[in-house]
């Protein structure tokens, strides 16, 4: 589904220049689950940006689903992301004037989906959720995980293949966190793509690979393999 070969990522600022990504070879198959970790500033949100198609790179090639896309236009890049790729971030991205259910519908309005069926997409998600008895109210009346069960809600209501998580958890309480790492595990098991970007080792344990950043590159990779088992499920480095 993704796959980047010697990507980069130059910014500029007056006479200062930032190199944010150099030469990264990465892929994602479809059905994977990937954790992207690496301290504050080593190129994790820029990547995801990259591969969300909210931002261009300066050098290499990125493939979209077998497409060669690095050098599209905004106007395509953007024809492209709608019903592609959902986007789940740390600090929600809900717009505070509008409902629960107005937050939701929002993707299938720019899809021009029908009245009918965008009202009855959204009820539906919304229950998988567990927010439908929030419908009707505003993000300011919800705490914080229900926010991000919304904002969950929006980025899979068009049945994107693939979901990019940044810092998902970040602005959660543990048991939080644990809810929405477990929607997320459950969108993965119904064959979504979800590349997710994190500080936490216990929640990266949970995807099917780790990618290690630092300073633009890609240090490292571990495959964490689930270990199905009479008795509890364990994990198992390798």
């Amino acid at each position: 589904m993704i796959r980047t070969v010697n990507l980069s990522k130059i910014f500029h600022a007056d006479e200062i220049e930032t190199t944010a990504l150099e030469n990264i070879n990465f892929q994602v198959k479809e059905g994977e689950f990937v954790a992207i970790m690496g301290p504050s500033g080593c190129g994790k949100s820029t990547l995801l940006n990259i591969l969300g198609l909210l931002d261009n790179p300066n050098g290499g090639q990125y493939f979209f689903n077998g497409n060669e896309i690095s050098h599209y236009s905004e106007r395509q890049r953007t024809d492209l992301r709608k019903g592609n790729i959902g986007f789940v971030f740390q600090n929600f991205n809900l717009i505070d004037e509008l409902s629960v259910f107005e937050n939701v519908e929002l993707p299938l309005l720019a899809l021009k989906v029908k009245s009918s069926e965008r009202k009855a997409r959204v009820n539906e998600i919304l229950e998988k959720m567990n927010i439908g008895h929030r419908r009707k109210h505003f993000p300011g009346q919800l705490s914080g995980g229900q926010q991000q069960r919304v904002a969950i809600a929006r980025a899979v209501i068009t049945n994107p293949g693939l979901i990019l998580a940044d810092e998902p958890t970040g602005n959660l309480d543990s048991a939080n966190g644990e809810q929405v790492i477990q929607l997320l595990e459950k969108l993965n098991e119904e064959k979504t793509t979800i590349v997710m970007v994190t500080h936490s080792q216990d929640h990266a344990a949970r995807a099917h690979r780790i990618v290690n950043l630092f300073d633009g590159h890609i240090v490292n990779e571990k495959i964490e393999r689930k270990i199905i088992s009479i008795g509890t499920p364990r994990l198992m480095s390798l």
